[in-house]
């Protein structure tokens, strides 16, 4: 008599579920079985991780605490099994910013572990970089019970119900799993937030201490699968026509290129060239057109170059594509005073109605911007954009030019070092320049090492810079290098972060170690936030409270970590670069030290070339707003 295979409703245990599924060749495999629609009931917290799992999420990044041992219990059953992974740290803002830099960089949507209070509050700060950009992460936090008993540990000590779940909500998609019963709804929900087609962010699923262990009887089959999303485009041509037409005729037209241009480069530089357009980067779009391409006026915005500022001064018809006119990248909405007219690609219904006079083209940007190139193709267009195109050339190779000059000087003397140092320009072309050339990808974090960053790189594709520009966080970049540990296919990344980005998230250094991480920490270190020092200089003739002179000894802080390997990246660009080269060596984390200058000689920086409403800088451009049309 044949023994018959065991079925899953029979088993009852976690481990022989999870032997069974690894069995068969994993949740997806298991769900081709008969034994796929079969009615079982099991753990609220188990049936989670495998509804995470039928949507491809097999990765945790966790800090446990006494509002996730449930869940812990779990994913250490489904690890032995082979079928998730899991990683501790040591501080939650880390350990988020990693599972960001994980989706965003890598498209592996991981999830964050955490419990209410303190813990849950540190990686939903976090979380403000994914939303920022436009990343799916899960982030599941233990919660208070739904029993009503008293106070629980950590809760918000308020006489009101759910309070964590009226935070998160506040912060973005949120859903709590108040009864077991709710589990499909709220991975449904989730799916539509993490895997969103032109918005992913973070989903918060509250997991209440009582209903974690609760049964809850289901289908495996009928768990919420990932969601897929075609692309979209206007139905017609008829805006279309419209958009080619004013185009055509308009002589001065610039594109910008935001965010959501990185997965349309191609079909971006196709309707550049078509249109004859001057095309403005913002500083996450790096790359989007080759550093060198004639038509690629470099970065817009506050900070902005010269070209790049100079094409938003003076088109007078503007193409959007993929951008939020986030407030840096559009001079605080002054940053086109001669704008009439307005052609807006976004899939975004809300963003793509941001401006004024805007002929919307809703839809994926790759589909529309192709489909509007092919149509100009068959369009006359104006002479006048040939003197536009030659301007523009100019002031292109005028901004080449003091780049050149600012990346290439001599070291300068700062009184807080011995001897003449680097300035940041200087350093950060050395580095990116031996990043292109061994393939490292590079991560900026927050402040004037990555407003000096977006002004120096010269990428020629998109995604060989990540430039946490959207809720500007301090120590995204450092944390961002754990990610390559956790990737299936990791990639060698160098972090380029300052001082004080830098001691925001130190544990990357045991973290690095305890994960495999291979990767390089640059500290640029000029004992301050100099982008502020800056701005309160630019603002009002002096600099305050932003530093504090302590020297720190950064390269014995690395070395005192077993597997942390530190080197001094020197005085001069062929120092720093046999430093980045000997880093790239170690099999693990690296960090090189580099003093940099701080001071009042403009060739210490790339310049500000925008406005910004900051300050006592607001009454100026709060007057100019009123007086822009778009």
């Amino acid at each position: 008599m044949t023994k018959m295979p065991p079925r899953l409703a029979d088993l009852a245990s976690p481990e022989a579920r999870a032997r069974l599924i690894a069995g068969a060749g994993g949740l997806q495999a298991f769900l081709g079985t008969e034994d796929a629609g079969s009615v079982v009931t099991l753990p609220l917290v188990e049936a989670l991780v495998l509804g995470l799992m039928r949507q491809g999420v097999t990765k945790y990044l966790a800090i446990f605490g006494h509002g996730s041992t449930a869940l812990a219990e779990v994913l250490r059953v489904y690890e032995a099994a082979g079928l998730v992974r899991c990683w501790q740290y040591r501080n939650e803002v880390e350990m988020a910013h990693a599972a960001t830099a994980l989706s965003w960089v890598y498209g592996e949507v991981p999830a964050v572990v955490t419990s209410i209070g303190p813990g849950a509050l540190q990686a939903m700060a976090a979380s403000l970089a994914a939303s920022s950009n436009g990343v799916g992460v899960y982030h599941l936090y233990g919660d208070e019970t739904t029993h009503g008993e008293g106070y629980n540990m950590q809760q918000v000590p308020k006489p009101a119900q759910g309070v964590f779940s009226q935070i998160t909500s506040l912060m973005g998609a949120s859903y709590t799993l108040h009864s077991p019963g709710s589990l499909r709804d709220g991975l449904r929900k989730g799916a539509s937030s993490v895997f969103h087609r032109w918005r992913p962010g973070p989903f918060y699923l509250n997991l209440p201490l009582n209903t974690q262990e609760a049964p809850v009887t289901l289908r495996l089959d009928a768990l919420p699968d990932r969601p897929r999303f075609p692309a979209l485009a206007p139905a017609d041509d008829t805006a279309l026509v419209e958009a080619a037409q004013a185009i055509a005729g308009a002589a001065k037209v610039a594109i910008k290129a935001g965010g959501g241009s990185r997965l349309a480069a191609a079909a971006v530089r196709r309707l550049a060239e078509a249109a004859r357009a001057a095309v403005v980067l913002s500083p996450g779009s790096l790359g989007v057109l080759p550093d060198a391409h004639p038509q690629n006026l470099h970065v817009g915005g506050s900070k902005g170059s010269i070209s790049g500022n100079w094409a938003m001064e003076e088109a007078e018809l503007l193409v959007v594509i993929g951008s939020r006119a986030v407030c840096q990248a559009d001079c605080s909405g002054i940053g086109w005073p001669k704008v009439r007219r307005v052609i807006n690609l976004n899939a975004d219904p809300v963003d793509v109605q941001h401006y004024n006079a805007t002929l919307a083209l809703p839809g994926d940007a790759a589909v529309v911007a192709d489909r509007l190139a092919s149509l100009l193709d068959r369009q006359e267009r104006t002479p006048a954009k040939a003197t536009w195109l030659a301007a523009a050339a100019a002031k292109k190779a005028e901004w080449q030019a003091l780049r050149a000059t600012r990346t290439q000087g001599p070291a300068l003397r700062d009184p807080v070092w011995p001897a003449p140092v680097m300035t940041q320009p200087q350093a950060i072309a050395t580095a990116d320049d031996w990043c292109r050339r061994v393939g490292a990808l590079k991560f900026f974090d927050a402040g004037d090492v990555q407003a000096n960053g977006f002004q120096v790189v010269r990428d020629d594709t998109p995604f060989a810079t990540f430039t946490e520009s959207g809720a500007s966080y301090m120590g995204f970049a450092v944390s961002a290098l754990l990610s390559q540990a956790l990737a299936e296919k990791g990639r060698y990344g160098v972090a380029f972060t300052g001082d004080g980005s830098f001691m925001m998230n130190p544990q990357v250094l045991i973290d690095a170690v305890a994960h495999g991480a291979h990767g390089t920490i640059l500290l640029f270190d000029n004992r301050r936030m100099a982008a502020i020092s800056s701005l309160q200089e630019a603002q009002y003739g002096v600099n305050w409270r932003t530093h504090d002179g302590v020297p720190v000894d950064y390269l014995g802080m690395a070395r005192s970590v077993q597997g942390v390997a530190a080197f001094d990246g020197g005085t001069s660009p062929a120092e720093l670069a046999d430093a980045l080269s000997r880093a790239h060596a170690h099999p693990g984390l690296s960090l090189v030290h580099v003093p940099v200058y701080f001071g009042p000689d403009p060739a210490g920086g790339m310049g500000a070339y925008g406005q910004w409403n900051v300050g006592n800088w607001c009454k100026a451009v709060q007057a100019r707003y009123a007086e822009t049309l778009i």
